[in-house]
């Protein structure tokens, strides 16, 4: 007989998916030779069929037999698609069986599957390799090709379904349908994700195939109504397991816990439709707007900018200027942000309705981007000449009045400096003065003609301005013209009063150069002198402050250093004093009067004599401080070394019980109770140590009366220790505080040492401060290590719970209230309705006899006691309401 091979386009479902569906890879028909595998495929694909034909009341026994009549696999079809197919024929013909088998596999092609070389006499002949065939084409059609994550689906798709439910699990890697699902641990992991009350995911083994195998299969039978599909022999004793079955008994958990985001996807679909037109709408709205208000801007501006009347002022035009400025900064900035803003909502808008598959958007007519962009260039070369004549018009004012101004503030400067200079240069103080005052006014003088010589330029200046003012025609150019004119004629008169000065001062100064010279002498070796006798004294009686025996030894030293220098500054004084002998000596034998004042210093030969006799009474003075201080020194070190003796214990000591505390805190060893007694032995042993820190309080006293603020024998200062001590106290409390609340949470939520254990190992790991705290940063990784998907949104919301007064960390003790919190079982009404809609298999009402069938005797009796009728109808009599009865469970009003 002929093979059925026309493929059907059924409405959208020819998608890429359908590659894969063309029986994947023409079905792979030499492997079913494989007596491992068929076995498999055997088993799996009867009770997959059988978990549907149950719903009709009827099931299969053998699968190439069963289905030779096709009148169960019209059923079949029937159910699991949810539509009608023709009415099979009557016949127990092998025509009417062919007829029959045709009408199922014509119903497969319709839904877009191609079908290669399966044909209905193999099936009526009971094939086995066709059968099974059909089967896997079957179940990849209606269970597997509509699964969808992440922009995958089918086989690609159930495969990272897999792979991100059971992620967070350890010793789950789940990379094909054939070796990954060997241990058992991946459907154990996929069940405990769903439902951790069913599998206690931490007492199973790896190396126990068989009994976590037998486990999930135990637990899906009873709890999820997925029937037992494989045998755990047959998946451990094969070296590949076959992968359609594993793909086929694996699809049955993806159906019985994602079905229900299905809803959910379509919504969202509709919401996110109706949210981009919307969005659409706005934003032709917004363009619309914007763009006549832009473009009224435009047009209000231009005549503005081409205005070109000139003021007459520089006020004027620098308001113009600083108008224009304001247009700049404030007027036009929001403007270029809005024609920005303007392009980029049109282009998005654009982009939006083309990626939406909705027409172009084209707005009214004179608002298109060009010509906004037209209107703008315009715009800008206004502009652009308004402010070349602007500035153009500014430089040439402001030429003209800088000019001005730079004329007066120059002549003003240089009659200010000339006032007065004509009387000073005319005196003849000269006459009277002696040679010191001679030669301070001859250098005066010369002071007075190298600024003169300067100020020669200022003068030349002053007439360029005026020339350059003349030639622009400034309008007070006659005011200029004057005063250029008598500051030139006063130029030249202080030239001439300028060298007469200087010859008159030469010829006076050669009269006093002798007497001059003997001053000049002794001006030079006294004072020196007298600066030594200062400084010595100044050192002398210096107030000293020092800390230690190294530092009153070294001025000792320098004491006796300058004790040596004395007779070398003895020889010094008497030079000096011979000088001032010898010029009482000149002036008494050629008359010449003294004023009895040396001009070149204030000090006289009785300053020296005073002040050196001073010196060698301060010399033993500064012997006996020197002395008094060293004892002082050797006191205060003995305070020091008897300080740091203790302070080298006790600080490291403190230290030591710090980081065993700390230790005693993360050890996840022993009981909470066995913690607790080795903390409060900690805290006595802290407790009985205190008479240590008081004795050093002591020396420590002692220490700063006698004002010792530093030791270098010890790098603990009593401040470190009154610190580290507080923080011991602080620490042991804290931690003793921790355990009793472990304790309490232990006991009042029924939590195993083991739990608590596992808590601490997670919290210590994220700890990477290993200080008992940990930041968000860290939080959130321990809670992603532990399987939860988080969001922003969620992550803040859990924020609020683990840190309330926004400390930014999270305790050991926050960490363990969100664990056991988060654990606790959180049922509510629509998960209980949920549940009961699939006991009714998905009815609005339940009968008495499924309650029975799917429940405890005990629960289904207080069910059936309390369930009111159900009122609907097409009902059974004796129809019960779930609806209300889950609504009523949780306090909620049936709507």
């Amino acid at each position: 007989m002929t093979a059925i091979e026309t493929q059907v386009q059924y409405g959208s479902y020819m998608t890429s998916e359908q590659v894969y569906m063309t029986q994947e890879d023409d079905w792979d028909r030499d492997l079913l030779l494989d007596p491992a595998w068929e076995k498999q495929q055997r088993k799996t694909f009867t009770a997959w069929c059988n978990s549907h034909l149950r719903k009709a009341g009827t099931q299969i026994e053998n699968i190439e037999e069963d289905f030779r009549n096709g009148l169960k696999l019209m059923l079949l079809l029937e159910v699991i698609s949810g539509e009608r197919l023709p009415k099979p024929d009557k016949g127990k013909m092998r025509f009417h069986k062919i007829a029959n088998v045709n009408k199922a596999l014509d119903f497969i092609c319709s839904k877009g599957v191609k079908l290669v070389s399966i044909g209905a006499e193999e099936i009526v002949d009971g094939n086995v390799k066709m059968t099974l065939g059909m089967i896997w084409t079957i179940i990849l059609r209606f269970a597997i090709q509509d699964i969808s994550v992440e922009e995958t689906s089918a086989k690609e798709g159930l495969l990272l379904w897999c792979q991100r439910k059971t992620a967070p699990y350890r010793n789950v890697n789940v990379q094909n349908f054939h070796i990954s699902w060997k241990d058992g641990l991946a459907l154990c992991a996929l069940i405990h994700r769903h439902r951790p009350d069913l599998i206690d995911y931490s007492k199973l083994r790896k190396d126990d195939p068989m009994g976590n195998l037998n486990t999930a299969f135990e637990v899906a039978e009873k709890y999820l109504d997925i029937p037992k599909m494989l045998d755990a022999e047959d998946i451990v004793n094969t070296p590949k397991p076959d992968e359609k079955a594993i793909m086929t008994y694996v699809s049955c958990f993806y159906h019985a816990f994602a079905g229900a985001e299905q809803a959910e996807t379509a919504a969202n679909r509709i919401c996110k439709v109706l949210a981009v037109n919307q969005e659409n709408e706005k934003l032709m709205e917004e363009y619309e707007k914007l763009a006549s208000e832009l473009l009224e801007w435009i047009r209000r501006t231009i005549p503005w900018l081409e205005n070109r009347v000139a003021e007459q002022t520089m006020r004027a035009m620098q308001q113009k200027l600083e108008d224009f400025r304001d247009y700049r900064r404030v007027h036009k900035p929001p403007k270029v942000q809005e024609k920005c803003q303007l392009e980029i909502n049109f282009n998005t808008l654009q982009t939006k309705l083309r990626l939406s598959n909705r027409p172009a958007f084209m707005p009214s007519e004179g608002k298109m981007v060009s010509d906004i962009a037209n209107a703008w260039k315009g715009l800008e070369q206004v502009e652009k000449g308004y402010e070349e004549w602007l500035l153009t018009e500014i430089r040439r004012l402001e030429r003209l009045d800088h000019l001005a101004e730079k004329f007066k503030q120059k002549s003003s400067l240089h009659e200010s400096w000339t006032s007065g200079k004509v009387e000073l240069l005319s005196m003849k103080d000269y006459e009277s003065a002696s040679l010191m005052e001679i030669r301070a006014l001859m250098r005066k003088h010369e002071a007075f003609e190298s600024d003169l010589a300067a100020h020669q330029d200022r003068v030349e200046q002053i007439a360029a301005i005026a020339q350059e003012l003349n030639e622009l025609d400034y309008h007070d150019a006659v005011t200029i013209n004057a005063r250029c004119q008598g500051i030139c004629d006063q130029w030249d008169n202080l030239g001439t009063l300028t060298q007469k000065r200087r010859d008159s001062l030469e010829r006076v100064e050669k009269l006093w150069e002798t007497i001059d010279q003997l001053y000049l002498e002794f001006a030079k070796r006294a004072a020196p002198f007298n600066n030594w006798m200062d400084g010595a004294m100044e050192d002398l009686q210096d107030m000293f402050i020092v800390h230690s025996i190294e530092e009153i030894q070294s001025l000792i030293t320098a004491h006796d250093q300058f004790k040596a220098t004395l007779p070398e500054a003895d020889k010094e004084r008497v030079a000096t004093m011979g000088i001032q002998n010898e010029i009482v000596k000149i002036a008494q034998t050629y008359g010449i009067k003294l004023s009895g004042v040396n001009p070149y210093t204030n000090l006289s030969p009785q300053d020296i004599t005073d002040k050196w006799d001073a010196v060698k009474h301060l010399v033993p003075l500064r012997d006996q401080m020197l002395q008094e201080e060293v004892a002082r020194q050797q006191s205060n070190e003995r305070l020091r070394r008897q300080f740091a003796a203790q302070a080298n214990i006790i600080g490291p000591w403190i230290q030591t019980k710090m980081e065993e505390i700390s230790h005693v805190s993360v050890d996840i060893a022993g009981s909470l109770e066995e913690q607790m007694s080795n903390l409060k032995q900690y805290e006595q042993n802290i407790i009985n140590y205190k008479c240590n820190i008081d004795k050093l309080e002591g020396d420590h006293q002692l220490s700063q009366e006698s004002l010792i603020f530093d030791n270098k024998h010890t790098n603990y200062t009593m401040e470190h220790v009154r610190v580290g001590w507080e923080q011991l106290l602080t620490t042991i409390a804290r931690t003793i505080n921790e355990v009793e609340n472990q304790i309490l949470t232990r006991d009042a939520k029924g939590i195993s040492q083991e739990q608590l254990n596992e808590f601490r190992a997670s919290f210590n790991h994220f700890d990477r401060k290993r200080n008992g705290m940990m930041d968000p940063d860290d939080f959130r990784a321990c809670l992603i290590s532990m399987g939860y998907d988080l969001g922003e949104v969620e992550f803040a919301r859990i924020m609020t719970l683990v840190d309330s007064n926004n400390t930014g960390v999270v305790t050991f003790q926050a960490f363990i209230d969100f664990m056991t919190r988060e654990t606790a079982e959180t049922d509510t009404a629509d998960q209980v309705m949920a549940s009961f809609k699939i006991l009714a298999s998905d009815k609005t009402y339940i009968t008495v006899e499924e309650l029975r069938r799917e429940l405890p005797p005990e629960q289904a009796d207080y069910c059936i006691s309390r369930m009111t009728s159900y009122v609907g109808s097409g009902a059974p009599p004796g129809a019960l309401d779930y609806i209300s009865f889950s609504s009523a469970l949780y306090g909620e009003s049936d709507l």
